[in-house]
This record gives structure tokens, C-alpha cells and sequence, in this order.
């Protein structure tokens, strides 16, 4: 996956829209995510990560998105369990890493699952 794919599966993925099977558009319908999308978003963010770890600069649009895949994916998740929504067993881990990618986007430092930042030369 390169890195315009990348950017565009991370975008797409926070679309939320009336018949939507986005990533976040199932989450606020209180449904799981649906086959291999946990794994596309997490395989995106990983090359975007890559790709821009050395930028100063992030585009607006995909800043959003990863904004939404970071915390709106949480709330949605939360909103769930608080409405009885039963989540798939490793869904939680499954949006902290999505959550940690994305702010290690921002930060171009890769954070670990403890939340600290790996130095340089461990990612």
C-alpha cells in the first residue's frame, strides 16, 4: 500500500453517512467493525505514519480523519458498551493501537502500547 492509498482508506474509513459500512459509521451504529477493516486501517496508518514521520506538515482533511479514528472511534465504542452493545472481545485493543497510530502521526514518534514514544532507532 502506498502512501495515497494509504491517506485514502483512513479517510474513507471515517466517513459517516446514512448507509455507510465505514469503520466509524458501524461503531456509532453499535456495530462491529466488519472483516479485515481493523486491519486495513491499521495497515494505512502504519505506511501514513512511515510516510510522514520526517513532515512538518499534515493536510487538513487526513488530520481530521485521523482526529476521528483516534477519539471519535473511543466515544463511539464507549457510547456502545454504556447502551449494551457487546463488542467483539479484542475490539478495545483493537482501537487503542488505532488510536496510538494516530497520534503517533501527529508526533512522528511511535508510541508503544504502555502510551510512551519508542525512541528513533526502536520503530
Amino acid at each position: 500500500m502506498n502512501y495515497e492509498t494509504a491517506r485514502k482508506v483512513l479517510i474513507d474509513q471515517t466517513t459517516i453517512s446514512e448507509n455507510s459500512d465505514t469503520l466509524l459509521a458501524r461503531l456509532q451504529q453499535g456495530k462491529p467493525p466488519v472483516p479485515g477493516q481493523v486491519t486495513s486501517t491499521l495497515l494505512a496508518l502504519k505506511v501514513v505514519f512511515a510516510s510522514l514521520k520526517i513532515s512538518a506538515n499534515i493536510d487538513r482533511e487526513l488530520a481530521f480523519a485521523l482526529y476521528k479514528l483516534g477519539i471519535k472511534a473511543q466515544q463511539f465504542f464507549a457510547i456502545g458498551r454504556k447502551a449494551g452493545v457487546e463488542w467483539p472481545p479484542l475490539l478495545k485493543e483493537d482501537l487503542l493501537q488505532i488510536s496510538m497510530l494516530a497520534e503517533s502521526v501527529f508526533s512522528g514518534e511511535l508510541l508503544t502500547p504502555s502510551g510512551e514514544f519508542k525512541f528513533k532507532n526502536e520503530a
